[in-house]
């Protein structure tokens, strides 16, 4: 469905220091930097998966989204989606798609958000049986009800959110492309969004491609992960095999009466008080079991959990082993 091969995008910055004298010297001569965003990057995503495309600020997210849905044009590479190239077919190719930029809105500011509907009705030649069928399933499932009659400007950034989701499925796209989906959200909106995003891709086989910095979004949504840095694909995976690689670490919780805790190469206490310690272990230098297999010989276990590292430093781990 989505097919991409070396793509490649450099922008041109122009730049200059700070001060009038610079600003009238940079009138007369201009210098400029020159920024990789993408090299060389390919991926295929296939009818009906949830992507989670991930990476730091400036590794080439956006711009990729950017030249999936048509809005830029690489400098090489090939793009194909349901067999179109986005940048030459872009009348026929938005037919399919959804975008939802979390810091800019598709919806008019000054007037009521069921208007900004109406006019993407007409913009994109929805069929009324089709309009009036989504529309009413969109404004009970993400609960806007209370809020389409209002201008958009009047809206928190939540309930905007909410609004531009749907209006990016009035037309019943076959790809969903999400920078930043729930941004704004509170707890609550945000397992909505999140059970709705689900729904539309069990429901409709709609292809998601998820980019966010809350790995709580991606661990809900996404089970394939694309790690981006520095504009090149460095993982493709999925989110287990990532945990795998970046979780260096494990931590015990362990409570215990008689004896005293072992030195251990790799594990190391980090929280203590009488009959219970928190421990982390370095699992390259111990494994789990030969900590326990040691735990157990030194001290009479009452109780022992293990939790993996946390979805956020697992990412933080890999953006360190990549200097990304």
């Amino acid at each position: 469905m989505i097919e991409l091969q070396n793509i490649s995008k450099t922008f041109k910055v122009a730049k200059r220091n700070a001060g009038m004298k610079q600003a009238v010297r940079a009138l007369v001569k201009k210098e400029y930097t020159y920024i990789e965003a993408l090299r060389q990057v390919s991926f295929s995503i296939a009818e009906g998966e949830m992507v989670g495309y991930i990476g730091p600020n400036g590794a080439g997210k956006s711009s990729t989204i950017k030249i999936m849905s048509g809005i830029l044009t690489p400098d090489s590479g090939e793009c194909r989606i349901n067999g179109l190239v986005p940048w030459k077919n872009r009348k026929e190719h938005v037919k399919n798609i959804g975008v939802v930029f979390g810091q800019r809105s598709q919806l008019w500011w000054d007037v009521p958000v069921i208007d900004s509907f109406e006019l993407l009705r007409d913009i994109y030649k929805i069929p009324p049986q089709t309009y009036n069928r989504n529309v009413g399933e969109l404004i009970a499932l993400l609960d806007l009800s209370e809020i389409v009659r209002t201008p958009a400007r009047q809206l928190s950034l939540g309930q905007r959110m909410r609004c531009e989701i749907a209006a990016s499925l009035l037309h019943d796209p076959k790809i969903l492309f999400l920078d930043e989906p729930t941004i704004g959200l509170d707890a609550v909106s945000k397992i909505a969004v999140r059970e709705f995003i689900r729904r539309i891709n069990r429901e409709k086989q709609t292809t998601v491609i998820l980019t966010t910095h809350d790995m709580q979004d991606i661990e809900a949504l996404t089970n394939r992960i694309l790690l981006i840095g520095k504009g090149q694909i460095l993982l493709d995976g999925t989110l287990e095999e990532l945990k795998k690689r970046g979780a260096k670490t494990k931590t015990l919780t362990l409570e215990y009466q008689n004896g005293v805790l072992p030195v251990l190469d790799g594990l190391f206490v980090v929280g203590e008080m009488p009959g219970r310690a928190v421990l982390e272990l370095d699992s390259s230098r111990l494994s789990v079991s030969q900590a326990i297999g040691a735990l157990s010989e030194s001290v009479e276990i009452k109780d022992l959990s293990v939790s993996g590292s946390a979805t956020e430093d697992v990412v933080v781990s890999l953006y360190e082993e990549f200097a990304i």
